[in-house]
This record gives C-alpha cells, sequence and structure tokens, in this order.
C-alpha cells in the first residue's frame, strides 16, 4: 500500500480508474491517500449470492458499499442488473454509471475459413455441429450444468459436438470430467484449456451457449455476436439486452430450456441464418463497438478531470 501511495504520488495522475471489489477499496484508498479526488470504482459483477461467492469477496464488498459514498468519485457498472444488485447491497445509486464492455469488432468478425479449420483440428467433418461454451472454470459459469444440458442437445439433435475453452476446462480438470462423464457426453466435448486463437474458436461455431448462473456483462456474448453467431443465454446479468431480439434467453436454473434453445438455433435454415448473421453483428456494432464505449470513458475521465480543482504543484 505503501508504494502504491508514493507511485501515485509521482505520477500524479488526474483520475485513478480501479477495478472489482479488492482493487477498488484498496485502490481507492491509496488514491485518496495520494491526493486524488477524482476515483472511479469498476463494479463487473451482478449474482452476490453467498452461495456462488467467496465470503472474503463479500466481505470486502459490504465494506466498499459503506465507504461509496465518499471513496468513490464515479462507480463505473458493467450492466444495469450490477447497477441494481449494488444498489440493493448498499452502494450509493448517485455515483453510478452503467458503462458497458465493448467488442473489438477488428478482432472478432465473421470468419469463413475458421469452420473447416477449427473442425480439422478436432478431427470433425465440416457439417459437424459445433456449440460453444467460453469461460473459466467458476461455479458460476456453471459447466455442471451445461453438461445436463448437452446430454438433452444429444439426445434430440445426434451429432453435435462441443468445445470448450477457458482456464482449468483442460483434460487435467478431474471434476469438470466428472460431470461430462456422468452427462455421457465427454466424446462429443473437446476441452482446449486456455486459447489465445479466441476469434478464431468462436468464428467456427453454430451457437454459442451461455449456461451462467452469474454475470454482469458476459463477453462472450459479444464476441459470438460479433462473429455471426446466434447465441442461448440465460437470464442473468445484461445476457438478455445483449442478444436483444436475435438470440435465445431462459432462466438460468432451467437447462433444459437451455437445450431447447441451443437445438431450436442449430435447426435455423441455412438462408435464415445468414440473414440472421448479418443482424447480429450489426447489432454489435451499433450497440457495443469497443470504439463507442471507449469514448464514453473518456468523456466521464474528462468530466472528472475538468470538475475538480487542480492540486498544486
Amino acid at each position: 500500500m505503501a508504494r502504491l501511495v508514493f507511485m501515485l504520488r509521482s505520477l500524479r495522475p488526474d483520475v485513478v480508474q480501479t477495478w472489482m471489489y479488492h482493487a477498488d477499496l484498496l485502490g481507492g484508498v491509496a488514491a485518496r491517500l495520494a491526493g486524488v479526488k477524482a476515483v472511479i470504482w469498476g463494479l463487473r459483477h451482478s449474482n452476490l449470492d453467498p452461495a456462488l461467492n467467496k465470503h472474503s469477496t463479500l466481505r470486502v464488498m459490504r465494506v466498499c458499499a459503506r465507504l461509496s459514498g465518499w471513496l468513490p468519485a464515479r462507480i463505473a457498472c458493467a450492466a444495469q442488473r450490477t447497477r441494481e444488485a449494488h444498489i440493493a447491497a448498499g452502494y450509493r445509486a448517485d455515483r453510478m454509471v452503467v458503462l458497458p464492455n465493448g467488442v473489438d469488432l477488428q478482432r472478432f468478425r465473421p470468419d469463413p475459413a475458421a469452420r473447416h479449420a477449427v473442425r480439422s483440428e478436432l478431427g470433425l467433418t465440416d457439417e459437424t455441429p459445433l456449440v460453444g461454451v467460453f469461460g473459466r472454470f467458476d461455479t458460476q459459469k456453471n459447466h455442471r450444468g451445461f453438461a445436463t444440458a448437452f446430454a438433452e442437445v444429444l439426445a434430440r439433435r445426434p451429432g453435435v459436438h462441443a468445445v470448450l475453452a477457458g482456464t482449468r476446462i483442460d483434460a487435467a480438470n478431474e471434476v469438470l470430467r466428472e460431470w461430462l462423464q456422468r452427462a455421457g457426453v465427454s466424446s462429443a466435448c473437446h476441452l482446449l484449456g486456455r486459447r489465445g486463437d479466441m476469434p478464431r474458436l468462436m468464428a467456427a461455431l453454430d451457437v454459442l451457449a451461455l449456461p451462467s448462473l452469474g454475470e454482469a456483462f458476459p463477453n462472450v456474448v459479444g464476441e459470438a455476436m460479433a462473429c455471426g453467431v446466434p447465441c442461448a443465454v440465460t437470464d442473468v446479468g445484461d445476457a438478455a439486452d445483449i442478444v436483444g431480439p436475435l438470440g435465445r434467453v431462459v432462466a438460468s436454473d432451467d437447462m433444459s430450456s437451455l437445450a431447447q434453445a441451443v437445438v431450436d438455433l442449430l435447426a435455423v435454415p441455412p438462408a435464415e441464418r445468414d440473414s440472421l448473421s448479418r443482424r447480429l453483428v450489426e447489432r454489435v456494432r451499433e450497440h457495443f463497438d469497443i470504439h463507442a464505449v471507449a469514448q464514453r470513458y473518456e468523456i466521464e475521465y474528462r468530466t472528472l478531470a475538468g470538475a475538480l480543482t487542480p492540486r498544486p504543484a
């Protein structure tokens, strides 16, 4: 903490931005001790259920709630659901602004060549339907629920394969492998671990599934849509607002409905699928282009920096 305060005093920033509870608390206090009043907290969580979160994390969150009327000048929420959940937890509503995540449309875009390349890597034919689930191994990502949902998908649509990627989503994860084995879907699931070629994997999918129990702004949904891939999502965070009328939304505890949503999207005829893909890309371009989101952050930073009296040299 002392080194951080010293660094901030040396750098003399106009604005300090922190991300998530521990950084909000420690970075915010350090910034104030260094004389920086323009502190912006970043909230990226919407499900505060004690069963799905570490108790230590929730304790830090509650401390932040008590300090939210004094320490930050602004609280940037990644989703409307994030704002609502934290107001209910005691955060100051008048400090909050919703700033969604952005999608880099130069990286995430339709790529017809990806379909063959990824299926070739997995030992599949170009005609094999492919469903993706991308995210780290975490209770709120609900890989266990997806295993049960995918078993229903296979029962209704044999021949479908699933590709899963993210931190600890690999063959070394015995818990994950057991869930897939119990559901009877191991042979149709490919565990790729953490990857550096997510745009290529995204563009190869027929459907992205989001089985999560909790999210704020799930980046993978916007990224898949930017690649022209339709999404079947649980109603968590702002997932429903991201997909709008172009995706399928189900309750977070209803894996049977998620399975049916995936099957429905796989059944979309080719001509209709092409039209849907174009509309998905346009929706992301209109609402979640990373450059537009960056401009919104810049406006917040400039507003705060300009509204505060400069510190003496």
